[in-house]
C-alpha cells in the first residue's frame, strides 16, 4: 500500500467521526516543500470552521502516529464547485448534475466513428457498472464503463 493509502486508513475514522467526506489526499512536492492536502465535504457543504476542526483533529492524529517520512505542511479544503467524483458512490450522489468526463479510451458516442475522450452531460444514473449520461450537445445517452473513466468532475451551473 502506498503511503497515501495508508493515510486514508489511518484518517477515514477520525474523519467520520467529525461526520466528514474524505473526497481527496494529495502529497507531493511543490516549490516550498511537500504537502499533504485533503479535500474534504459533507452533506450540505464543508464550511471554513469544518475545516479548521479537521486540521487539528488531523494534524495531532498525524504527529502521533508519525508515519509520513518528511517535514510536510498539512492543507485542508473543500474540493470546489468542480468537485471531482472517484467512487461509485459520488456518482449515485451527484445524479442529475452536469459533469466532464475524460476516459482512458477514446469512444464513438454519437456513431459518427470520430472517438473522443471527453464526453460532457448530465448523469442519468448507473446500470451495473455503467454510469448513464444525458448528452449536453445532444438529445442522447451514453453509457460510459467505470473502468473507462480517468477523471470525472463536476461542473458548476450558474
Amino acid at each position: 500500500m502506498d503511503l497515501t493509502g495508508k493515510i486514508e486508513n489511518l484518517v477515514l475514522p477520525l474523519l467520520e467521526e467529525l461526520g466528514l467526506e474524505l473526497v481527496d489526499i494529495e502529497y507531493r512536492r511543490e516549490p516550498h516543500g511537500w504537502v499533504l492536502r485533503f479535500f474534504l465535504d459533507k452533506e450540505g457543504g464543508i464550511t471554513l470552521d469544518d475545516c479548521a476542526a479537521a486540521s487539528r483533529q488531523l494534524s495531532s492524529l498525524l504527529d502521533v502516529e508519525d508515519i509520513i517520512p518528511t517535514a510536510y505542511n498539512l492543507e485542508v479544503s473543500s474540493p470546489g464547485l468542480e468537485r471531482p467524483l472517484k467512487k461509485r458512490a459520488d456518482f449515485e450522489r451527484f445524479t442529475d448534475h452536469l459533469v466532464k468526463i475524460k476516459t482512458v479510451d477514446a469512444m464513438d458516442i454519437d456513431g459518427s466513428g470520430k472517438r473522443r475522450k471527453t464526453i460532457s452531460g448530465r448523469i442519468i444514473g448507473l446500470s451495473q457498472d455503467e454510469l448513464v449520461l444525458a448528452l449536453q450537445d445532444r438529445q442522447a445517452e451514453v453509457r460510459i464503463a467505470l473502468s473507462n473513466i480517468d477523471t470525472a468532475h463536476l461542473v458548476p451551473e450558474f
